[in-house]
């Protein structure tokens, strides 16, 4: 597996090794050795979860406070993403910032990110299948949101007009209001 942090360097891209053939291909989508190394963090994942949505979808940015702080590992199976990881964490250097990567089913990329950062994406592609693995229970009463157009955190979206959202992602605060880690 090639790791590479991103500009927040807790924030990881995971590229698989793929085998392929004529027959198809093999690859482990996950393995906590191999995660370990690549990211320094103990995976204990606890949750699986699988979204589908439509081109032009946006959902985020999402997270959770403590004590149900989650960490996300993410990978779309179908479908193109712009997965997007924001540093929610108030004491942090790039307190803020924003870093995003382009997640295929082609290009079987992983993101990374760990408690303390909201994440969203926006769906490229006709349709994308999302999976990820959370590092704790979703707990709705830790549940935050931010709003996916924030001018002070300046995401560059790849894409023009409005996106879709949930209503809950259009109730999104910006982060100058929000309840965010110490």
């Amino acid at each position: 597996m090639e790791a590479k942090r991103l500009a927040i360097p807790e924030v990881v891209l995971l590229t698989p090794r793929v085998f392929g053939d004529e027959r198809g291909f093999f690859y482990e989508s996950f393995n906590a050795r191999a995660f370990e190394a690549a990211v320094g963090v103990q995976a204990k994942f606890v949750q699986d979860n699988h979204s589908r949505s439509a081109k032009g979808v946006l959902r985020g940015l999402h997270y959770q406070l403590p004590p149900h702080a989650q960490g996300k590992l993410v990978r779309v199976v179908q479908g193109e993403v712009f997965d997007v990881a924001v540093d929610v964490r108030r004491s942090s250097p790039t307190f803020g910032q924003w870093v995003g990567a382009v997640l295929s089913a082609q290009n079987r990329r992983q993101l990374w990110i760990p408690p303390g950062f909201a994440h969203g994406f926006l769906t490229l592609s006709e349709v994308a299948e999302f999976l990820y693995k959370t590092s704790d229970f979703y707990a709705p009463e830790c549940e935050r949101c931010i709003a996916w157009n924030d001018a002070d955190i300046g995401i560059t979206w790849p894409f023009e007009g409005d996106p879709v959202l949930s209503g809950k992602d259009q109730e999104g605060v910006p982060l100058a209001k929000a309840e965010v880690f110490a």
